[in-house]
């Protein structure tokens, strides 16, 4: 009797073992890449003739804070796709920036190929990551 207890326990703690290790949960930045992509489809749908440049900005800033938080999970795994939704996020912010100082249509333009070039840099890391974040 001692024994078979001895070995209930000792498969009770493997199990818990196991399911403590989260064999099958995804890393952080998986549900942080999910809030990235939603704030980044809202950007071309934002209204700038109704809502003004603000409008803009506020949804820029939700791209930037959702963009900081996949980086920072996931620079470690993958450091180059990282890096290019940094260098496109602070290329679309300083952009936003100065059209809010002076709109003028050359920084509009600008602007769409900013958000041009944060869609292309988060699709590339969610095609590196779908291996992880399914």
């Amino acid at each position: 009797m001692g024994r078979k207890l001895i070995c209930v326990a000792a498969a009770a703690v493997a199990l818990a073992a196991l399911t403590g290790c989260g064999g099958s949960s995804k890393p952080s930045y998986c549900s942080s890449l999910t809030n990235l992509k939603e704030s980044v489809k809202s950007l071309p749908t934002t209204d700038v003739i109704k809502n003004g440049t603000s409008a803009l900005q506020s949804n820029v800033n939700k791209v930037v804070t959702n963009a900081h938080a996949v980086v920072d999970a996931a620079k470690q795994d993958f450091p180059n796709e990282t890096s290019a939704i940094t260098t496109a996020v602070d290329s679309l912010k300083t952009t936003v920036g100065q059209l809010q100082q002076n709109a003028s249509p050359t920084l509009v333009v600008q602007a769409a190929g900013n958000v041009a070039s944060v869609g292309s840099a988060v699709k590339s890391f969610s095609s590196s990551a779908s291996s992880k974040c399914g």
